[in-house]
């Protein structure tokens, strides 16, 4: 394997690690854009539910979701400083990384409340899975060999 095919591999990789660290910020954001989807999806599922527990749901909501986008942020900056500095276990840091993604993912797109509706507002359920899309593909550039 020559220098140059391996650093042009690892570019691939970085970059899209670069771009997903991008999508967890929108990701994140989107939570504060979105307070008024979020509440008439909450105030849809509760109807019985006031402006103050609308709003309380609400910043539960979005609270949750800043908390997870900031540990996905700093997940992401760490895989990336360790697949520079060609650390060895990077490509472990980037699976398990992307396992705990995965698993938060498919949870906000599926876990139902007790109305039996899904809790989290369709759009910010699928916000979370577009940084596992990049997850996904920079751990398979990690893990493939190079030509």
């Amino acid at each position: 394997m020559s220098a140059p095919a391996t650093k042009q591999h690892q570019r691939g990789a970085l970059a899209w690690m670069y771009g997903g660290a991008a999508l967890t910020v929108i990701a994140t954001l989107a939570a504060f854009v979105h307070r008024a989807g979020l509440a008439d999806h909450i105030q849809a599922g509760y109807p019985a539910y006031g402006p103050a527990e609308v709003d309380a749901a609400v910043t539960a909501y979005t609270v949750i979701l800043s908390v997870v986008g900031v540990l996905g942020l700093l997940g992401w900056l760490g895989t990336v400083w360790a697949a520079r500095a060609g650390r060895g276990w990077a490509r472990w840091q980037a699976s398990g990384m992307f396992a705990v993604a995965a698993c938060f993912a498919v949870s906000a797109l599926t876990i139902q409340d007790v109305n039996g509706e899904v809790g989290l507002a369709p759009l910010l359920g699928w916000l979370q899975v577009l940084p596992c899309a990049a997850g996904l593909v920079a751990v398979v550039l990690l893990w493939r060999r190079p030509a």
